[in-house]
């Protein structure tokens, strides 16, 4: 009796917290960033197959994998098999929640993330789960169902809610990690090796990068590489090495893409709410080209709006994204200081503290 009083008050003074999420990096890097500010013990819950594996542990934090079937808004043969797996998916979940006894579960949004929630439910075990875009996504509209708070990172996003979860949800902005509130811009010049004269754009099609914006910065280097340093992120699956002059292309930033983003004069995008968050951390300008809905479900045209209505961004659509449109625009904007200085400071209004530090705070005080 005296040493499960023993075990009970230890894990009162250390708990376990459970994370869910993934399927995208996009799912992954916020929860990394609020774990980064807990102090506590972490076991990550996530798909056995999915890119979310390698970044938790790559972080030092305990992953468990889990099936997962994908949550598809449209009807497909492919359904079925995905109800099984997302039923084999809970009880795996309820295993690991029983075995390692979590105090709260944080949920970050993907498919992935909704068996865990509804292990959780079944377990008694409170649960958070956190929306990154603008328009809450189905993930995130199943995981309501289940959780004690749904933060969200826009205040706009409350009223997208269905009406019988409002009094849950808290807004909190959408966290980034640490090291983007201490980037170095004269550091991240020298990594790309470009100098303190040279406007520097920084092109990014997410962590997979994006096949279209990749063709259409290619299309648009012979015009530009004369007058600007081009730093491109292209995705490990379509990276070209090359030797130009004033350009620098990747497959992949990690550690040094705070420092990258910190130094680029222009950031060129997709409107992933991570790309958002770190423009508004860092206070960049930018040009976004969010996917169509032909590609997602929207989310993105979402987000970017919220950008271009305050002011922080030129939305370009997919279909009017060329060279001719393209070349003039990063030429304009590059030179004119004065309008890349207010859109920077338009973008970092939109940034609304820090909210890693917010949500963990959030969760300590729950847990107390």
């Amino acid at each position: 009796m005296a040493e499960s009083r023993a075990s009970a008050e230890t894990r009162r003074e250390h708990p376990v917290i459970a994370f869910a999420g993934g399927g995208t990096a996009g799912h992954v890097f916020p929860g990394l960033a609020v774990a980064e500010e807990l102090g506590a013990r972490i076991v990550w819950i996530g798909s056995a197959s999915g890119v979310e594996r390698k970044l938790v542990t790559d972080a030092g934090i305990d992953f468990r994998g889990i099936p997962a079937g994908k949550l598809r808004r449209y009807l497909s043969l492919r359904n079925l098999s995905d109800v099984a797996r997302t039923v084999a998916g809970v009880c795996a979940a309820v295993r690991v929640l029983r075995r390692e006894r979590p105090a709260l579960l944080f949920s970050k949004g993907g498919f992935v993330s909704v068996p865990p929630v509804v292990a959780a439910w079944l377990c008694g075990i409170p649960s958070w789960t956190h929306e990154s875009d603008f328009d809450p996504g189905l993930a995130t509209r199943i995981n309501a169902l289940f959780c004690e708070k749904v933060l969200v990172s826009f205040a706009e996003t409350v009223s997208a809610l269905p009406e019988r979860y409002r009094e849950k949800a808290v807004v909190t902005g959408n966290p980034v990690r640490k090291a983007l509130y201490s980037a170095d811009a004269a550091r991240g010049r020298a990594f790309v090796g470009c100098d303190a004269a040279t406007p520097m754009v920084f092109v990014i099609g997410g962590s997979l990068g994006s096949s279209f914006i990749n063709g259409l910065i290619l299309s648009c280097l012979p015009e530009l590489l004369p007058r600007f340093f081009i730093v491109h992120q292209m995705g490990s699956n379509e990276f070209r090495a090359s030797l130009r002059k004033n350009y620098f292309p990747s497959p992949f930033f990690a550690a040094e893409l705070p420092d990258i983003m910190a130094a680029a004069d222009l950031v060129i995008g997709r409107a992933g709410a991570n790309t958002l968050a770190e423009l508004a951390a860092l206070g960049k300008p930018s040009i976004l080209i969010p996917l169509p809905r032909t590609g997602s479900r929207g989310d993105q045209i979402a987000n970017a709006e919220v950008f271009r209505a305050a002011g922080a961004s030129l939305v370009i659509s997919e279909h009017e994204a060329t060279p001719a449109r393209m070349v003039p625009a990063v030429c304009s904007l590059l030179g004119d200081r004065a309008r890349l200085r207010e859109m920077g400071l338009a973008a970092g209004s939109r940034g609304g503290g820090r909210p890693a530090e917010t949500i963990a705070r959030l969760i300590l005080q729950r847990l107390r």
